[in-house]
């Protein structure tokens, strides 16, 4: 049985001498990407070599993102767009909006105030005017719910509550809208509060209701509409 010759044995080359390098390379520079079998695949990194820079002078990505952050999902070294982030272009306003901005800019503050106050004053007059308790034949209705189905809605006499508090009937009122003469105060103080330092920079004491009073507020206001509808005493005494 034959013997296969194996190739003689490399001589050892000394530590410390320099590796060659391929032809036309300086002396102690590593050989060109291709060259020997420890060369990568074009586009990829080998082991051992050290992975692209970003195109910065100073070794960030374009943005101030640094290496450690990392590109974008789906952008790559070198894909970042010029001027990355450019921030949004400022958009001219139109003649609409600058023609708001200036009338905004010159009105006194105690105009929208005033304006408010101006709708709480026509809501009243109409109040004192309409005279919602008249029950004669040729009234007005004011609501169409109680006028296509005869129920009360949750806002059924608020208009004759108010009627009755300007009159000084706060029992009447009461039983017209009982919820309506309980929240009337704090409206009223809201409003005076927020009138007052929008016109004349008052600080009135601030009163704070919390999300838990508002639910209270409403889950009352749905169970009175409710109960206010029953067919049965005593929830018929509350039928306006």
């Amino acid at each position: 049985m034959t013997s296969v010759d194996q190739p003689p044995a490399q001589p050892h080359q000394p530590t410390g001498e320099p590796t060659p390098t391929a032809p036309g390379a300086p002396s102690g520079s590593a050989a060109p990407s291709g060259v020997g079998q420890a060369a990568a695949a074009p586009g990829a990194v080998g082991r051992g070599e050290a992975g692209p820079t970003p195109a910065g002078a100073d070794g960030a990505w374009p943005g101030g993102v640094g290496p450690g952050a990392g590109a974008p999902h789906g952008v790559g070294p070198g894909e970042w767009p010029q001027g990355y982030p450019g921030g949004y272009p400022v958009v001219e306003s139109d003649r609409l909006s600058r023609f708001v901005a200036r009338v905004h800019a010159r009105t006194p503050r105690w105009v929208v105030p005033l304006a408010a106050l101006g709708c709480v004053g026509a809501g009243i007059g109409y109040t004192l005017i309409s005279d919602p308790t008249r029950s004669a034949p040729d009234a007005l209705p004011s609501c169409l719910l109680k006028l296509t189905t005869g129920l009360d809605c949750p806002g059924c006499g608020g208009t004759r509550a108010l009627w009755y508090v300007l009159h000084a009937d706060l029992p009447a009122a009461a039983r017209h809208h009982f919820l309506f003469v309980f929240a009337l105060p704090f409206l009223a103080y809201f409003f005076i509060a927020w009138a007052g330092k929008q016109a004349f920079g008052w600080r009135l004491p601030e009163l704070r209701v919390g999300p838990k009073a508002v639910g209270v507020f409403l889950a009352a206001w749905l169970a009175f509409s409710v109960a206010r509808n029953l067919p049965w005493y005593p929830f018929t005494t509350l039928y306006v």
